[in-house]
């Protein structure tokens, strides 16, 4: 039986690099309290961030070079975990130590590993690189969702929402109007939902950062590498621009959109989001304008989501909900995420 539905041995973004300097840094992940903070060579550091003396928040606490003193008593840890300095004694108890997690600097993310620290290869995250690119002007954030991640799942993978919750910002009635085509990688674990609308209205969003005026060619290609990386990948042209027959496609704007799902109690979620994109890279007026177009866009996704996780907690036993066309992508991400928790816990069960 299940006891949660967290993918445990997988990667998560537990912050972005320019959060955690030499300053502890709290941040719950799947259920996990943990401190961040960054060792005196620059290298990021995650340990649980509870003393196993009496259980004061490390994170509330403070560094002394390269280890972190308790606040409390003093327990006094490296960034092993390991405690190297116990009062009013010399005999360091061997159960003095608290949990360390792996954790890996990538494409702008802090990566963590929450789960079985053997099968944490670095060669498993999912890369976002346009967010470490010097081609690409990146503006990001972060904002919290008192709702379950599988919801923001759903949000994600149905861009047809964009017509009705985000009108005016950055839908159009030919996003939710056009069809969509899925497709699913089982292999590599990886979902493609892809909508190409050949004549659509361009949304301010798009208008006012490309210049665009008129109708244009939209695309966006969708991959979500479950559990935690959603990347979209849009394609903003005038009308009847399309790329070349050689794949290159200099006439067109491209931005590309992430967002790291990254649970902190099965009823929140850190709702991470970036935008990088190949155009105007040194215009600070279109980076604020993105910046502050697409935070709009996230919270007004926050607020409904936070709505929708309310009436699914007061909701009767056994509702079914109804499913349509534009939900293939959404289903396919709950098949795998259920396949992907149930594996974990078969695989932490006694022999």
């Amino acid at each position: 039986m299940l006891t949660s539905t967290f993918v445990r041995d997988q990667w998560y973004v537990a912050a972005y690099a320019d959060e955690i300097g030499p300053d502890l840094f709290a941040r719950t992940i799947l259920g996990e309290p943990l401190v961040l903070f960054r060792a005196e060579d620059g290298s990021p550091v995650a340990l649980a961030d509870r003393c196993v003396h009496r259980r004061f928040p490390l994170s509330q606490s403070r560094r002394e070079g390269d280890t972190v003193v308790c606040g409390y008593h003093g327990f006094t840890y490296d960034t092993t975990g390991s405690c190297v300095f116990v009062p009013g004694q010399k005999r360091i108890p061997r159960t003095a130590r608290v949990a360390s997690y792996p954790v890996i600097e990538r494409d702008s993310f802090i990566w963590v590993w929450i789960g079985d620290h053997e099968r944490a290869d670095e060669n498993l995250i999912p890369r976002a690189p346009w967010l470490a690119d010097a081609a690409y002007t990146t503006v990001h954030g972060m904002e919290p969702l008192a709702a379950r991640y599988g919801l923001l799942v759903d949000n994600l993978l149905d861009l047809s929402h964009e017509t009705y919750l985000h009108g005016g910002h950055i839908g159009t009635p030919e996003v939710a109007e056009t069809p969509i085509t899925t497709e699913v990688d089982d292999e590599k674990g990886i979902i493609y939902v892809s909508r190409h609308m050949a004549d659509a209205a361009c949304p301010p969003f798009y208008a006012e950062s490309t210049g665009i005026k008129g109708r244009i060619t939209r695309w966006q290609d969708i991959e979500y590498h479950p559990p935690c990386l959603y990347l979209l990948h849009s394609r903003i042209a005038p009308a009847g621009v399309l790329p070349n027959a050689d794949g290159t496609d200099p006439d067109a704007f491209h931005v590309e959109v992430v967002y790291a799902i990254t649970p902190e109690t099965e009823h929140s979620t850190h709702d991470f989001w970036a935008v990088a994109r190949d155009f105007a890279p040194d215009d600070d007026t279109v980076s604020d304008f993105l910046r502050d177009g697409n935070r709009t866009v996230v919270l007004q996704d926050v607020a409904a989501l936070n709505v929708l996780e309310q009436v699914i907690a007061g909701e009767a036993e056994g509702y079914q909900e109804l499913s349509i066309n534009i939900d293939t992508g959404g289903l396919a991400a709950r098949r795998i995420l259920a396949r992907m928790a149930a594996d974990g816990e078969r695989v932490r069960e006694p022999a």
